[in-house]
């Protein structure tokens, strides 16, 4: 789990802001010295670049998710309930800094380099572990089906919720995410649950 100061908070907020209003080309250092109002070289004490800035932004979703998803995990219940709780705690954070959504789930700002789509890529890789565990967790406990491979019961999850949040922030956030949200994992219930 990364530790940011808070000036780099501050700069990892502001840059999220500004890669939501007007996409990866206004994350510049002058512009994020503007927003502030510090020197651009005092940016350059906290991140060596741009794209450390970017990966910055990924560790703080990544921490974020870790926190979500301890939370949801210890949680006494089933197995669907704390993949529920894991997906209703991310839509709850998505749904109070709505910037940080469209910046966590525009491809085009991390296909570019190497570094950022790994990151991308280990993010993706440990939620898909842990909701796999899950899922295996609740099939050994006759809660989730069997009769379909728990890999692609993860990637109905994992998926359809991808697919939820992207469709919000093509639609500038107009509908209530948190309540789509739970109406898509009752769906989803219907689909995995063992009778």
């Amino acid at each position: 789990m990364t530790d940011f100061t808070k000036r780099q908070k501050e700069i990892i907020g502001v840059s999220i802001n500004l890669i939501s209003k007007g996409g990866i080309q206004e994350l510049t250092i002058k512009n994020i010295s503007r927003e502030i109002g510090i020197s651009e070289p005092a940016i350059y004490r906290h991140f060596g670049s741009k794209i450390d800035i970017i990966l910055a932004i990924l560790s703080y979703f990544e921490n974020l998710t870790l926190l979500i998803s301890q939370k949801a995990f210890i949680q006494k219940g089933s197995s669907l309930e704390k993949i529920e709780n894991f997906f209703d705690g991310l839509m709850d954070e998505f749904s109070k800094s709505p910037s940080l959504a469209k910046v966590i789930f525009s491809e085009e700002i991390f296909q570019n380099d190497r570094r950022l789509s790994e990151k991308v890529l280990s993010i993706m890789k440990g939620h898909h572990r842990k909701i796999l565990e899950i899922i295996k967790d609740g099939q050994n406990r006759s809660e989730v089906r069997k009769d379909i491979d728990e890999k692609y019961v993860a990637m109905i999850i994992i998926g359809t919720f991808r697919l939820l949040i992207t469709r919000w922030r093509l639609a500038n956030f107009d509908f209530n995410l948190k309540e789509e949200g739970r109406e898509v994992f009752r769906s989803i219930k219907k689909i995995i649950e063992k009778e």
